[in-house]
């Protein structure tokens, strides 16, 4: 039991190695294990139950916006992913190639994909006859493989799991007001279930998907202050349709090409609720995403009495929460380091001299605050609580966000702060490609976005270039 205790107490602290942090909080949290091959990891129960409940949540919404799921193949033929040429150059370092099927080497390599757009635009090829059926919104949640050099958990990986929607329209505006609602849906999930605020805007040209017109972004800082894409929704006009013929008889009886649109949240998400929440003893988890949102941890529960109302408890509050009791003959220290570790956002603890009073002790775990609550008024104070955590971490990471964003204007500044500390420049820019690079080369600092909100606000010059400035720009060092 020693040597247990001291499994899920030994965490590198954030401030002595971010990333040696993050790595000890996804394995001793037990949310994903190694497999034996590079960059593909095993999700372990914690992890899948975690990545369901976002699941859960956003398949609803995006069903709200009149998406259905659908199911496409893994492997895409080369020849169809040739067609859109920019889209194959985007994605070319990091494509994996079927070459043999058992024995026999194919006659054409297979991609195992990426991403789906080739599969969607082929599928509606097929079937897309006339603008009556217009809007096809179709989801697909999967895995996808691209071989990254460099692997992270849930950050980087050889295969991830994901959602990736795409939906054709009759016309451009209603195609690219639908990129903008799932950007918005994003938005909202971010910030009202996982708690971690964002910030919408614009991906430069540069930084857009490949084959995209426009790219559409939720940014989130990390604890460290470097940011993360969190969420991405593009507008591809009608350039795919046209590469892969995708065609409809119009209101008209004319042939035309629907526009389109595609979006995506990945399981990196879950590395940025790590990011954001977390603390030196591990998770903090978000309520509504939490797979147990409340532990009962039995106090000398060899007592008469302890088990069976420990039981009776979780029977009750199983109604409406997700609740787990832990009857394990570990010691109550032991139970509270583990449930630390896997953020469970609120542990109740029952012994003896509690249930002689009538009473229970309640512990929030990001502050580790306890209440002692009467057991009849459990149903009242647990929202309570948990809502007042959401709050708690909510304003916690935007206190970061907010303390660690700068509003610079020339490069001797810019330069000397991204030396100084990890955080985001707010910058105004010239549009050109050119000081978008030199950026890059001069301060270490990439494009985030241009947030929605502030393109009114470009009355001055480019930091690099000095010429007059065409938008804001959101400058960070990104995972």
């Amino acid at each position: 039991m020693a040597k247990d205790k001291k499994f899920v107490s030994e965490i590198t602290s954030r401030e002595e190695d971010f990333a040696q942090w993050f790595t000890d909080v996804c394995i001793k949290a037990e949310l994903i294990d190694y497999s034996s091959i590079k960059g593909f990891t095993i999700m372990r129960p914690y992890g899948q139950a975690l990545w369901e409940n976002i699941q859960k949540i956003m398949d609803a919404r995006f069903k709200a916006a009149g998406v259905e799921n659908v199911a496409m193949p893994m492997l895409i033929p080369e020849s169809l992913l040739q067609k859109e040429k920019d889209h194959v150059v985007g994605f070319a370092p990091e494509v994996a190639w079927v070459t043999h099927g058992g024995s026999e080497k194919l006659e054409e390599r297979l991609c195992v994909r990426p991403t789906s757009e080739t599969l969607f635009c082929d599928h509606w090829a097929h079937v897309l006859q006339t603008y009556r059926q217009l809007p096809m919104k179709y989801n697909q949640w999967c895995s996808v493989v691209r071989w990254e050099k460099t692997t992270r958990p849930f950050l980087r990986g050889r295969e991830f799991f994901w959602q990736e929607g795409h939906t054709i329209h009759e016309t451009a505006d209603e195609a690219r007001a639908f990129t903008l609602k799932m950007l918005d849906i994003y938005a909202d999930f971010a910030e009202n279930s996982l708690m971690m605020p964002v910030i919408k805007g614009q991906k430069t040209e540069s930084e857009k998907f490949a084959g995209a017109e426009a790219t559409y972004t939720i940014e989130a800082m990390m604890h460290d202050g470097k940011a993360l894409q969190s969420g991405t929704s593009h507008y591809f006009g009608d350039g795919f349709a046209r590469a892969y013929d995708v065609t409809f008889a119009d209101r008209n009886n004319t042939i035309s090409y629907p526009h389109q649109t595609s979006w995506g949240v990945s399981t990196r998400i879950i590395g940025a609720l790590i990011m954001s929440h977390g603390d030196d003893s591990g998770l903090v988890m978000p309520p509504a995403v939490a797979p147990v949102q409340l532990v009962i941890v039995p106090v000398a529960q060899h007592k008469e009495g302890v088990l069976e109302k420990a039981n009776e408890l979780k029977e009750r509050l199983s109604a409406n929460w997700r609740v787990k009791l832990d009857d394990s003959d570990n010691s109550p220290g032991w139970k509270f380091n583990q449930y630390e570790m896997k953020g469970v956002p609120l542990r109740l603890e029952i012994g003896p001299k509690d249930i002689e009073k009538g009473q229970c002790v309640l512990v929030r775990r990001d502050n580790r605050e306890k209440t002692f609550v009467s057991l009849d008024q459990l149903e009242t104070v647990v929202p309570q609580l948990l809502k007042e955590l959401e709050t708690a971490i909510y304003e916690k990471a935007k206190a970061n966000l907010e303390a660690r964003t700068e509003y610079l204007s020339t490069m001797e500044e810019i330069i000397a702060s991204s030396q100084a500390k990890d955080g985001f420049i707010s910058t105004l820019w010239c549009g050109d490609a050119e000081c978008e690079e030199a950026m890059k080369e001069q301060a270490g600092l990439s494009s985030r976005c241009m947030p929605f909100g502030q393109q009114d606000d470009v009355n001055g010059v480019c930091p690099v270039c000095g010429k007059p400035a065409k938008h804001r720009v959101i400058w960070g060092k990104a995972y």
